[in-house]
């Protein structure tokens, strides 16, 4: 059903199961506002649908459910099929990092009395959005020993947040003759962290006071957060969006709603013909750079031990095959179109609230630099597949030809010759703080998803 409202064809029932759907993924969304967090949530829904960590299974027959873990960043869940591997898979992909700011290696330090953490911000963000909101702290800290401490300060209600401060209005003339991506500089980013001091320390007492409370919390020293990754993100959790509820505001849309919707569609796979794979991926919004991010062999790794779980006497020589013969949907998001700036897009080719799955047969930038460009036979096939499943769906372009552009993991799987093409959910403030989504559209993402396994 191309270029459709969703909620007018939407009978009472459908309008149900779009609200509890929603529902389950406000709760997602919530509790995984790091890659390692949405790592340990799909770890829970896989187990709970009967899929088995690949360190327990020894072989992988039609029918069987798999995943694989990679460095707590990255996981990648499988169907088997009934046909061979080497056939191809059915492949859904997405990523579950999102713009944030980290803590810097040497983070801790005191000014005037106010103990602050420098910065470093991770993807594409504007700047002065993260100032005056209140953050939370998630994360883990290695030590020496080989233990790992999970961080997590701001979300629960009796937890206290921290932030950063802005300029206030009343001495801001200067600041406001500045271009909005410098009103407030990168080096600026630093969170506020206390103001009290340890009593009887004489050298820098505030930030003596924090260390104290962070040994006495997690038993860590100032030495252990060279080892740590800690991420500051949006305190509080995913809400209802609008007077009628019909969309969801929360931390982390862009990647987490198409990862959450590709992993329940895989969920409900059993009986299939060409296995079916679901992907999450890590470093996408740095450029999908790293051992956890799309770039790295550690998917290709994972289809040559599928093939040496079915005693394959070449894995890695047929993973190639594999992936060459293999059809993949790049779950991610596209930017929906938002009236109050209406001169950025083109009308014809932009992606609206409710009307479902959102196909970008190209992104990239200046000339379509970086896109994948999906070949015009497997968007086809793609259409085919939607309509068939009565699946709400759309085209669309990041914006106007000149007005930027973006890009996603498809380019990268597209190297193996494998036919790709971005199919996701449209975004409000893509990359703020808070984003924006249809309920509407996260529903139909998830119906593509599963018609998409089973085609």
């Amino acid at each position: 059903m191309y270029r459709k409202n969703a909620w007018k064809d939407y009978s009472a029932s459908d309008v149900k199961k779009v609200m509890a759907f929603a529902k389950d993924y406000e709760v997602f969304l919530s509790a995984s506002k790091t890659e390692r967090l949405a790592v340990k949530e799909s770890i829970k829904l896989l187990e709970k649908a009967g899929f088995k960590c690949a360190c327990k299974a020894s072989s992988a027959k039609p029918g069987d459910k798999i995943y694989f873990l990679n460095k707590n960043k990255n996981i990648c869940a499988f169907v088997i099929g009934k046909r061979p591997i080497t056939d191809g898979l059915r492949i859904l992909g997405a990523h579950i990092d999102s713009p944030r700011l980290d803590l810097k290696e040497h983070p801790l330090y005191e000014r005037n009395e106010i103990a602050l953490a420098d910065t470093h911000y991770y993807g594409g963000i504007k700047k002065y959005q993260w100032v005056t909101i209140p953050l939370a702290l998630h994360g883990v800290v290695c030590k020496k020993d080989g233990s790992v401490i999970d961080v997590n300060i701001g979300e629960d209600e009796s937890d206290p947040v921290v932030g950063i401060s802005d300029l206030l209005i009343h001495l801001s003339a200067d600041q406001l003759t500045k271009p909005a991506a410098k009103v407030i500089e990168g080096e600026n980013l630093d969170v506020t962290l206390g103001n009290m001091p340890l009593k009887g320390e004489d050298k820098q007492p505030v930030k003596a006071n924090v260390l104290k409370i962070l040994k006495d919390k997690y038993n860590i020293d100032e030495e252990d957060l060279l080892s740590a990754e800690i991420e500051v993100v949006p305190a509080g959790k995913a809400r209802d969006y609008g007077l009628d509820r019909s969309m969801i505001m929360g931390y982390g849309h862009d990647d987490r709603c198409c990862a959450y919707s590709s992993l329940r569609a895989i969920l409900e796979m059993s009986d299939c013909e060409y296995t079916s794979c679901c992907i999450l991926v890590d470093k996408e919004e740095i450029g999908s750079v790293g051992a956890t991010g799309a770039h790295s062999l550690f998917f290709e790794n994972v289809i040559a031990r599928l093939l040496s779980l079915q005693n394959d006497k070449n894995p890695l020589f047929n993973a190639r095959f594999a992936m060459e013969n293999s059809k993949m949907l790049s779950s991610d998001v596209s930017a929906a179109f938002d009236p109050l700036y209406a001169s950025v897009s083109d009308p014809n080719n932009s992606a609206y609230f409710a009307n479902g799955l959102v196909f970008n047969k190209y992104t990239g930038a200046r000339g379509k630099s970086g896109s994948n460009d999906a070949n015009p036979e497997y968007y086809a096939f793609i259409r085919k597949t939607m309509d068939d499943a009565k699946v709400h769906w759309q085209n669309a372009e990041l914006g106007k030809v000149d007005q930027g552009g973006g890009g996603t993991i498809a380019y990268i799987l597209g190297n193996y010759n494998m036919n790709v093409i971005d199919a996701g959910i449209a975004v409000h403030n893509m990359h703020a703080p808070m984003e924006v989504i249809s309920k509407a559209d996260l529903f139909e993402a998830y119906k593509g998803y599963l018609a998409f396994l089973k085609a």
